[in-house]
C-alpha cells in the first residue's frame, strides 16, 4: 500500500488497550475467526522509541483489534521481577491532562501495509 502512515498519537489509554485486546480474543474464539489473516505488522519507529524510553528490560506485544477494526499490536515495557520470576508489565503515565496511564500502538497490518517486492510479503 503506497500510503505514508499518518498515525496521530501512538499513545492509547491502558483502558482502551484492554478493550482492544479483549476484542481480539473474542474475534478469534472461533476456529476460522472473522478477520483476514495478518502476516506481519508495520511498526513506526516512534512507537518503538516511545516504549523504549522507559527503565525496562524487555518489551511485550499484545495482539488487539483497534477502533478501525484492524489487527494491531499494543506494546508495553516489562521488567524482571526476581521474586515472582516473571517479566511484569510496566505502564507509563503520559503526564498530560489527568495523567492517564498509556500503552503504545501505531502498528498496521500486513496486508495491506506490506512491501510487494519483499520476499517475506506473500
Amino acid at each position: 500500500m503506497n500510503v505514508e502512515l499518518n498515525l496521530g498519537s501512538i499513545e492509547i489509554p491502558l483502558s482502551e488497550g484492554i478493550l482492544w485486546a479483549d476484542e481480539y480474543r473474542r474475534d478469534f474464539q472461533t476456529e476460522e475467526g472473522r478477520r483476514k489473516k495478518v502476516d506481519g505488522y508495520l511498526i513506526p519507529l516512534q512507537t518503538l522509541k516511545s516504549v523504549l524510553d522507559q527503565d525496562i528490560q524487555a518489551v511485550r506485544a499484545y495482539k488487539a483489534i483497534n477502533n478501525a477494526g484492524e489487527q494491531t499490536l499494543i506494546f508495553v515495557g516489562a521488567v524482571w521481577d526476581a521474586t515472582e520470576k516473571i517479566y511484569k508489565d510496566v505502564f507509563k503515565n503520559n503526564g498530560v491532562g489527568n495523567g492517564e496511564t498509556v500503552v503504545y500502538d501505531g502498528s498496521r497490518p500486513v496486508p495491506p501495509y506490506g512491501d510487494p517486492n519483499s520476499p517475506l510479503d506473500p
